[in-house]
């Protein structure tokens, strides 16, 4: 069994640095990508402070569906170009949104979300595989520092499809 280690650190390119260690660790030769992503959206939500979900929206070739997370019951699905997560699926790039409540279509899946990331999660091929989206409920919570994390750790998880 695979246990997780407490980072106790306030800086957040250590946490991340440690965290994606954590995930390749927890990943390691496990091909079920569901099993990976289960306890990768578990992993990162225990560990990152102040989030309110932490979660997976899988590509089925029209939309994304919602997949394994962390958190309240989410949308189930989202339109390509619709909110963050459609948003950040459609240019395939990371979204860093420092308030949900001005970003322009914003989908209110959990009212107490105020800040969000997203990252694009393109496979090796250049297909979508999804986006992976994290929540919080307090304004401005997500910063560079939490994007090139964030995008560290999404590599980690991509590389398991490999």
């Amino acid at each position: 069994m695979f246990e997780t280690k407490a980072i106790a650190t306030d800086d957040k390119a250590t946490l991340y640095a440690e965290l994606v260690q954590q995930a390749k660790g927890l990943m390691h030769g496990e091909p079920n990508t569901i099993a990976n992503a289960a306890n990768f959206a578990a992993l990162v939500y225990d560990a990152v402070p102040d989030l309110n979900w932490a979660g997976f929206y899988l590509f089925d070739g029209t939309e994304l569906v919602v997949g394994p997370f962390q958190g309240k019951p989410a949308c189930i699905r989202i339109a390509l170009g619709r909110g963050v997560c459609g948003t950040a699926a459609q240019t395939r790039e990371t979204q860093v949104i420092r308030d949900v409540h001005e970003f322009d279509g914003h989908i209110a899946c959990d009212a107490a979300s105020n800040s969000e990331i997203v990252v694009p999660l393109v496979k090796t091929d250049g297909s979508l595989f999804g986006v992976w989206d994290v929540d919080s409920p307090s304004v401005a919570r997500f910063d560079d520092e939490d994007r090139k994390g964030m995008e560290a750790l999404c590599d980690a998880f991509m590389a398991t499809l490999a």
